[in-house]
């Protein structure tokens, strides 16, 4: 646990308030990344992710120049659908309560802050972020990818209900890289490394073998194809 360093991405386009929630976010996490606007912090968010670097948590405004908070959270969502969100405005929008009712929006704050209320949530949110942490790196026998399908991670065999699916050597290499991202988008740049040791691996080569494992799972496809960016397994929401 304490070689986890926990990253948060604040966007704020206030210049007070900025430094105001940087210096409290910095007092909690290990590395705070600071966006002026919507369009800078949806750019900051792709740039990392192709480095195969994550936040923890955006903290955002909605108001915002260039590109508001709602459509940057719908980029980042493209991205990394479970991301965690909490969000700071000047205004309480219905409309825009109805647009996060559906997202992973941990906290709704209305300026002016309320500090002993914002620490006490960013406290609760690094916990759960430790939390979940603790929970996937505690070896899991099974994973079960949806109803149907299920990973047996000691002897890398994927089952389909009762039975073994057959998998070639690169079938099951993507397979193995997609459940070590689980519920992240894994770009095709990654797979070409780490199953052919070679970033300029020729994409047809890629594309074969990714549309042979998908055919291999077509009674209930799990892995989901973001088109530009990659392909994800999507966590199961436990019961």
């Amino acid at each position: 646990m304490k070689n986890y360093k926990t990253r948060v991405l604040l966007v704020e386009d206030e210049d007070v308030a900025r430094k105001t929630l940087s210096f409290y976010l910095n007092t909690i996490f290990d590395e705070v990344v600071v966006a002026c606007d919507g369009q800078e912090a949806s750019n900051i968010f792709k740039r990392d992710f192709k480095e195969n670097k994550n936040f923890d948590l955006v903290l955002t405004d909605l108001k915002m120049p260039n590109k508001d908070g709602i459509s940057m959270i719908d980029d980042i969502r493209e991205l990394v659908p479970n991301q965690r969100f909490i969000i700071v405005s000047a205004h309480k929008n219905e409309d825009d309560l109805l647009k996060l009712i559906n997202l992973r929006v941990l906290g709704y704050f209305v300026k002016p802050l309320n500090i002993d209320n914002m620490m006490d949530m960013l406290k609760k949110a690094k916990e759960e972020v430790l939390s979940d942490f603790a929970s996937e790196n505690t070896h899991e026998v099974l994973i079960a990818l949806n109803r149907r399908y299920t990973y047996d991670v000691e002897n890398d065999k994927l089952y389909n209900q009762e039975s073994i699916v057959k998998l070639s050597k690169k079938e099951l290499d993507i397979l193995k890289v997609l459940i070590d991202n689980l519920g992240e988008v894994v770009p095709v740049e990654k797979f070409k490394q780490d199953v052919w040791n070679d970033v300029n691996t020729n994409d047809s080569a890629f594309r074969t073998v990714m549309k042979r494992l998908k055919d291999k799972v077509k009674e209930d496809d799990f892995i989901i194809s973001h088109k530009g960016y990659g392909y994800i397994i999507e966590k199961q929401l436990k019961k």
